[in-house]
């Protein structure tokens, strides 16, 4: 699997990084994955480099500052292309997506341009706290009425690009950032005709550290869902 890169990004997941990178590294050693860390001030980016000194396949992008999910995306999107990877799978670095279901969205990518990890198709589940769960919940439901997309999951973040087949489109496309970055790619990749594919995931409640994600940022969502979908229509 040495075609494909796995990336996350970090801020103050000392916790939970080194066991991730772990885990990635046990189901492949030839895996490649890289980090974008944002100058955690838990250093995160500490045990990255010591962990990419015993392996060639850990890389580390150390920017100065909190720069925000959605341009740590496009810059890894960018990577994988100048670094002629075949695929990119993105996940979390809380332990939200399990690492073990990396073999299966390799896999899928064989014949699927776009693949997505939903917790709301069979075989799906989401343990979050009731109150994120509902929102979650309702506001994918909602994105799906609004935006007319067969899709049944726009907001996590567990996905696979087949770089190869994904022509004409590229993450610095998407002008959207939180939340809304993630639901305007899979809007984005569907009006395009991509072949995509769900495939179902446990989302597991982080255990160490603290969410970056603030509740309202849903709400901030919805609201670029209009904007969104009204240029699509325009």
């Amino acid at each position: 699997m040495n075609d494909t890169l796995i990336f996350t990004a970090t801020f103050n997941e000392s916790e939970n990084i080194k066991n991730l990178i772990n885990q990635i590294t046990s189901i492949d050693k030839d895996l490649c994955m890289l980090i974008i860390d944002d100058n955690s001030p838990d250093k995160t980016y500490e045990i990255v480099e010591e962990l990419s000194k015993e392996n060639k396949n850990i890389k580390l992008l150390k920017r100065e500052k909190k720069l925000g999910l959605n341009t740590a995306h496009i810059l890894a999107y960018d990577y994988a292309i100048k670094n002629n990877y075949n695929n990119l799978i993105t996940m979390d670095a809380d332990f939200s997506h399990d690492p073990k279901e990396i073999p299966k969205v390799v896999e899928l990518l064989k014949d699927n341009d776009f693949v997505i990890g939903s917790r709301y198709i069979d075989g799906g589940s989401n343990d979050q706290k009731f109150t994120r769960y509902l929102l979650s919940f309702l506001g994918n439901k909602f994105i799906k009425l609004i935006s007319r997309t067969n899709s049944s999951e726009f907001t996590t973040s567990y996905r696979g690009f087949n770089i190869k087949k994904l022509k004409n489109f590229h993450l610095n496309q998407i002008n959207a950032n939180g939340y809304s970055f993630f639901m305007e790619t899979v809007i984005k990749i569907n009006k395009k005709k991509f072949k995509c594919k769900e495939f179902p995931i446990s989302f597991k409640d982080r255990k160490y550290g603290i969410s970056k994600i603030p509740k309202i940022e849903i709400f901030r969502t919805l609201f670029n869902l209009f904007k969104i979908t009204f240029k699509n229509e325009k």
